[in-house]
């Protein structure tokens, strides 16, 4: 009888352990996790600060991206802290009642080294899913590029990453198959337009052109929100038959540069015929100079 109660109370001091124990590591990653929220978000120094606030609203900078990928870790840690303390638990009791651990440690071990067979993709596609959602690789909205697939991220789970393509089709992906992946909505976009002129037409005069016609764009309401900063003429990119291309640079926030590369163009076009300077110089045609 005295031995049924010693067995018993080192039952409870295990258990007693046990709750002690997750309450420390539970408090501790508690602590983890409002240190993280309260830590501010890496900003683009580089930037100006109409940049990093446009950065800040489109990207994956935001705070609340940044709170939900902390509290999603800190609810999966805890999870794991419950069951490997329960698990511990339970095979220290019932060692302490004498019940033969060697066949079910073999059993246990057979049954995993099956279930470890047959289930190694998915622990990959867990594991995948764990550090992306670690590393925010990516989110909800966000518009990736998954070897050949590009398409806006419509759900994230820790094994499969939900997409849908510019044909409004849904891909399923799992995260252990992903290797590359490119994220369209972090950061920032940029586009180089191309403006052909004539090859005869001086290009510092067709230069100034362009640098008058686009020089505020960024200051204007309509381009406030999009462009970081005013587009830059980079001058000649190119030169062949009757052809000098001029190049632009437009840095926008991520994704949003393809309304002012058509501005852009439409812009450097009328203002380019405006002041007189003549288009690419067709084949079998001369120049009028």
């Amino acid at each position: 009888m005295n031995d049924v109660w010693e067995k018993l109370l080192l039952a409870g001091v295990v258990i007693l352990v046990a709750l002690v124990l997750r309450f420390v590591l539970t408090y501790a990653i508690r602590r983890t996790v409002r240190v993280l929220l309260a830590k501010p978000l890496e900003r683009n120094e580089d930037l100006g600060a109409k940049a990093r606030k446009i950065l800040a609203k489109a990207s994956g900078l935001s705070a609340e991206r940044h709170r939900q990928r902390v509290e999603t870790m800190g609810s999966l840690l805890r999870n794991v802290v419950d069951v490997v303390l329960v698990v511990v638990v339970l095979l220290t009791v019932l060692a302490i009642f004498g019940v033969p651990m060697g066949p079910l440690v073999a059993s246990a071990g057979i049954g995993g080294v099956a279930l470890g067979f047959g289930a190694q993709s998915l622990v990959k596609d867990y594991l995948s899913g764990i550090f992306m959602l670690a590393e925010d690789q990516f989110g909800v909205g966000d518009l990736i590029t998954v070897g050949d697939l590009t398409g806006t991220v419509q759900e994230v789970t820790l094994r499969v990453t939900k997409l849908r393509d510019a044909s409004g089709t849904v891909w399923y992906v799992r995260n252990g198959e992903v290797l590359t992946l490119g994220n369209i909505s972090q950061g920032y976009s940029t586009s180089v337009v191309d403006i052909p002129v004539a090859i005869d037409e001086d290009p510092e005069r067709a230069q100034a052109v362009l640098r008058e016609a686009l020089g505020t764009m960024a200051d204007e309401p309509e381009f406030a929100e999009v462009l970081l900063e005013n587009p830059a003429v980079l001058g000649v990119g190119d030169v062949s038959g009757g052809t000098m291309t001029l190049q632009v640079l437009i840095k926008t926030g991520p994704n949003q540069q393809w309304g002012p590369t058509r501005i852009v163009r439409e812009r450097a076009q009328r203002a380019l015929s405006a002041a007189g300077i003549r288009g690419p110089i067709l084949p079998g045609r001369f120049s009028d100079r």
